[in-house]
């Protein structure tokens, strides 16, 4: 939940319904639905967005009745040796496993474009570092991006008083269907069946048969993986948006600089380039897996791990090229799909990974610790 809880903006709600937005358990005791019945927060499946506030809140508490036992600290350096694999944390405590999963999320992979990569942190910012946007309150602040992080990025902050301008690749904005208020037809759930991550039936293959995802040529699942479900914001966000944010679509970023305490743009489009200056750039620019990425990683480890563009290329029990070294989350997504990349798919992973492990003929004691990125 550290992504949630400290590098997302406050304010902002889910793209995924409800229904799409629940922590796995092995009884499913702990829905979302059943949490907010009984904090007595209004729910709907489809129609009521959830709040980051909501799923905050609904994590801790999952965290709290059902894994009680959680350790919460940060992985320093991971190791292979003799004896299986050596861990140090910040606390100076370390531990040795057989079996170590990696569930490291988003936050090491945040993806900020060359060109603004050398400017200082004080002008140029990646969307995954602000939780409180209130410190831009009255400065003028370009977002670059044309997905969900960037549109409720920028709608946020101009809520906030800041002065926005979003410049996209994009020649146009997309913004998810509202759901029907008397719920889809027969029809139409048949055309294009509910998934967790989205309608369609590619969606629906991809969230309801991962191990045949993973049976599909490498080059397949590594085109489909980018683009399926491209970048568009959740449909609350569209009135929040539309008609208060200036945009600079069809533009991209050539060159940056700083001429001061500010932050000079030249953007290219087709009318040609223009300059386009603020006091602050977020770049709402994504994530991109890169095991390079992950420094508590020893350079022994990272080269013995089989990867495909920069991500680890894993059997069908989400083990890695090193024999007990398992991934979890985005980085499993070239192997099994889309579904990867969101809280949903966590509930096929982790029943994947417990059934490998409770098969092998030995037991395994587990140590479950939050690795966190600083």
């Amino acid at each position: 939940m550290q992504v949630w809880r400290e590098r997302m903006p406050d304010g902002m709600t889910l793209k995924s319904d409800g229904f799409a937005s629940n922590l796995s358990d092995p009884a499913a005791a702990l829905t979302l639905k059943r949490f907010c019945e009984t904090i007595g927060t209004e729910y709907d499946d489809t129609r009521i967005p959830v709040s980051l506030d909501t799923f905050r809140a609904y994590g801790l508490a999952f965290q709290r009745r059902l894994v009680p036992e959680l350790e919460q600290k940060q992985l320093t350096r991971l190791e292979r040796d003799a004896n299986g694999f050596h861990l140090w944390f910040d606390d100076q405590s370390e531990a040795r496993a057989d079996t170590v999963v990696l569930a490291v999320g988003i936050t090491h992979f945040a993806y900020v474009p060359p060109m603004l990569a050398g400017l200082s942190p004080a002008l140029v910012s990646h969307g995954s570092a602000h939780s409180d946007l209130s410190r831009f309150r009255g400065r003028e602040v370009t977002v670059i991006g044309g997905g969900a992080s960037a549109i409720d990025l920028s709608a946020l902050l101009h809520e906030g008083g800041a002065r926005v301008t979003l410049v996209a690749r994009r020649k146009a904005l997309r913004f998810a269907d509202p759901p029907a208020p008397e719920g889809r037809s027969f029809w139409d759930e048949l055309r294009h069946p509910s998934s967790t991550i989205g309608p369609g039936w590619r969606s629906f293959f991809y969230t309801h048969a991962p191990w045949a995802f993973h049976r599909l040529p490498q080059a397949m699942r590594l085109s489909i993986v980018p683009k399926h479900n491209g970048p568009a914001a959740g449909w609350p966000m569209k009135d929040r948006f539309v008609g208060k944010i200036p945009t600079l679509l069809g533009h991209h970023v050539v060159a940056a600089e700083a001429t001061g305490n500010r932050v000079s743009l030249t953007l290219s489009g087709d009318a040609g380039t223009t300059v386009h200056a603020a006091d602050h750039v977020i770049a709402a620019t994504g994530y991109r897996v890169d095991l390079r990425r992950l420094a508590f990683l020893s350079e022994d480890l990272v080269s013995s791990i089989r990867a495909v563009n920069d991500a680890p290329v894993l059997s069908p029990n989400f083990e890695s090229s090193v024999a007990g070294l398992y991934f979890a989350g985005a980085a499993s997504a070239n192997s099994f799909g889309p579904m990867m990349r969101f809280a949903c798919g966590s509930d096929w992973t982790a029943r994947r990974v417990t059934r490998r492990l409770d098969s092998r003929p030995h037991s395994v004691q587990a140590t479950v610790a939050e690795a966190v990125a600083r």
